[in-house]
């Protein structure tokens, strides 16, 4: 083909685009969305959407029940991704992890984990991107196929550090769907804020709408997102060699969430409805019903550092992390519930670890939660430990 016939064929296109463009515009510059929509019964049904609900339950539970760990627990969220009725289906036979002590859904990440068995995680810290991720297991694996549950990445400001937590580890924008909430830091890096993202519709009847005027400036916090907790360190004004005490106040969980429910109150009203009284008698016990109890256990939980014993072997400060801890570090730490003395609580409430966070390797930390803590709550809690605190070591 000649160059000559190729310009010819061009300017042929153009003048045609042109006279479309003229009659397109002639007519109306605004495009009109079509109204017409089609019909229900010509919308294409998914042929796995017509198995019988008895038969469909049963298939989704087998593969609940075979498929516990991950990689190979994603065929459970492929289940719930089918179609409505398997998404309802499999929503029914998933449990939540304090009932099964699986992560499955991004959601999971929210709730509270096992009460009888912590579920154990690792993070992993890249100081080039000042990153943070979150894995599901004992360990890194040999082939890096670990499951990834949360990111973080840290954002240093004039008067804060902002560590902005995301379900993906390549986009952490708060504009984003997999922006799950924030942690913030004071300007000694001794107080932190953790902030949670909530849904637009649960945000939407609690806060009214608001016009701004076009120069105002925005808040520096969404208004979807609401304070889950604080995290305080002690100082250190004496410079005294030790490990780091910390204090953390969930207040989005009462204390009552760690202690069993007591029977003395129910033993006392049992004894006197089932004793006969004369009429016009009243009857009076010795035994006196605290009211401290309730407005105590309606408190938040508060969680403290567990006090660790001096080894004067390896001179040095030590707890049992039953092998999950190997290298010596001053962001090791165990978390316990701090109970008041006049609530009764058993002994090992006081010593039951609820998180606990430890190096393992360089860059390596493993992270183990239980209830009534989510992983979200946990993570935050474990980040606060790498921004840098000069106030609080000796």
């Amino acid at each position: 083909m000649s160059l000559k016939s190729i310009l010819r064929d061009l300017k042929e296109v153009r003048d045609g685009l042109g006279g479309i463009s003229k009659r397109s515009w002639s007519k109306s510059s605004h495009i009109a969305p079509d109204q017409t929509t089609p019909p229900l019964e010509n919308i294409p049904q998914s042929p796995w959407a017509s198995l019988p609900p008895e038969l469909l339950h049963d298939i989704i539970w087998r593969v609940e029940e075979s498929e516990t760990t991950w990689p190979a627990r994603a065929a459970v969220v492929s289940c719930a991704s089918v179609c409505k009725s398997w998404r309802g289906i499999t929503m029914e036979i998933v449990r939540i992890p304090e009932q099964c002590g699986k992560l499955t859904f991004p959601i999971s990440l929210k709730q509270p984990g096992p009460r009888d068995s912590p579920i154990q995680c690792f993070i992993k810290r890249n100081r080039a991107t000042a990153t943070y991720i979150l894995y599901y297991g004992l360990m890194p694996s040999e082939t890096e196929n670990d499951k990834l549950l949360l990111a973080a990445r840290r954002i240093r400001r004039a008067t804060c550090t902002d560590f902005i937590i995301s379900l993906s580890a390549k986009n952490f924008s708060r504009s984003c769907s997999t922006y799950v909430g924030k942690l913030r830091s004071g300007f000694l890096g001794t107080k932190f804020t953790i902030y949670e993202n909530q849904t637009a519709s649960s945000t939407a009847q609690a806060q009214p709408n608001r016009r701004l005027h076009p120069k105002q400036a925005a808040p520096k916090l969404p208004t979807n997102s609401s304070t889950v907790g604080n995290i305080t360190y002690e100082l250190n004004v004496l410079r005294t060699r030790g490990p780091r005490r910390m204090h953390c106040a969930m207040d989005s969980i009462p204390l009552s969430s760690v202690i069993a429910e007591p029977s003395v109150v129910q033993g006392i009203e049992e004894e006197v409805s089932s004793s006969p009284s004369p009429k016009g008698e009243t009857i009076t016990t010795d035994k006196e019903i605290p009211d401290n109890s309730p407005s105590l256990r309606d408190q938040p939980l508060i969680l403290k550092n567990k006090s660790p014993r001096w080894h004067e072997q390896l001179q040095c400060w030590c707890l049992n992390f039953k092998g999950r801890v190997t290298v010596a570090s001053v962001k090791n730490f165990q978390l316990v519930a701090e109970i008041d003395a006049s609530l009764d609580a058993p002994p090992e409430e006081h010593e039951r670890v609820i998180l606990q966070f430890g190096k393992i390797g360089k860059d390596i930390f493993t992270m183990d939660y239980r209830y009534p803590l989510s992983a979200f709550q946990a993570f935050a809690i474990c980040i606060s430990s790498f921004d840098t605190k000069p106030a609080c070591e000796g």
